[in-house]
């Protein structure tokens, strides 16, 4: 069912008979999607006991050149919704009841929604750090080249929505309208004309802190368990990694900001856990 694209890439500046020199699509594919799982150990140590990352409400200057939030949203975004549905348009021959038109489907409908649709409903006024755009930009390059090629290259036509597939699925996709629905709460938190923060409620905002986060762990999570993938195992595992610290940050932001907010009994990302 494996049907890797037949192309490699020379690298002429490389000593003659370097491994590098005859390496296919899938030779980096597998090792890109190592690399994502490996490095996604020292991310999680980093953004839990590093400095907090200058964007969203912890934007600061000293990061690079501050970039429009809109523009800088759609432009890191969109990659991956380009780079997965060129692969998936070029490898065609799908069946419209196949696990891997479900996922394609579900996959390429969160970056529509979150490349396109997203930086149109955003109100935030806090600039982006170009340095914190350009790692997020090189990601979806990456991840979209990942899940492109899985799910275009890897995943058989026919693969059948077995129990799993569609267990799996319904998380995703439970996942991807809360990740919505905790992201217009964060939008129209405030009425036009009011200014400071407030504390979000409803969704996932009833059980942690950062319900935007704990929904697209759980939506990718979901995702992971559908495709039983390690290219999809690693961008759970990489999402959980770069969320999940960001939404131990909120938690203790939300503690400083509101006396409070103790009471709500909240955990930071994780219900019940974290």
């Amino acid at each position: 069912n494996n049907r890797n694209i037949k192309m490699r890439f020379s690298f002429p500046h490389l000593p003659l008979g370097s491994p590098l020199n005859d390496w296919s699509i899938a030779d980096w594919h597998s090792a890109l999607t190592l690399l994502m799982i490996v490095l996604a150990v020292p991310t999680f140590i980093t953004l839990v006991w590093g400095p907090t990352a200058p964007y969203g409400r912890y934007s600061r200057r000293g990061w690079g050149m501050l970039l429009h939030p809109k523009l800088a949203w759609f432009t890191q975004e969109v990659p991956s919704l380009l780079i997965t549905a060129v692969f998936c348009y070029s490898a065609g021959n799908y069946s419209p009841f196949s696990a891997r038109t479900l996922l394609t489907g579900l996959f390429l409908a969160h970056y529509s929604y979150r490349s396109l649709l997203y930086p149109l409903l955003m109100r935030s006024k806090n600039r982006m750090p170009f340095s914190i755009w350009l790692m997020s930009i090189s990601f979806c390059l990456w991840n979209g080249f990942l899940q492109g090629y899985f799910l275009g290259f890897q995943m058989a036509p026919d693969a059948p929505i077995t129990p799993r597939v569609a267990a799996g699925a319904a998380l995703q996709l439970f996942g991807l309208c809360n990740v919505i629905y905790a992201d217009t709460t964060l939008i129209f938190l405030r009425k036009p004309g009011e200014t400071g923060y407030k504390i979000p409620q409803g969704g996932m905002f009833r059980y942690v802190s950062a319900g935007n986060y704990a929904s697209e762990i759980l939506e990718w999570t979901g995702y992971a368990l559908a495709a039983w993938s390690w290219p999809a195992a690693a961008f759970a595992i990489f999402v959980f990694a770069n969320l999940a610290p960001r939404g131990a940050q909120h938690h203790q932001w939300y503690l400083q900001k509101f006396d409070n907010y103790k009471e709500l009994r909240r955990s930071a990302v994780l219900p019940f856990l974290w």
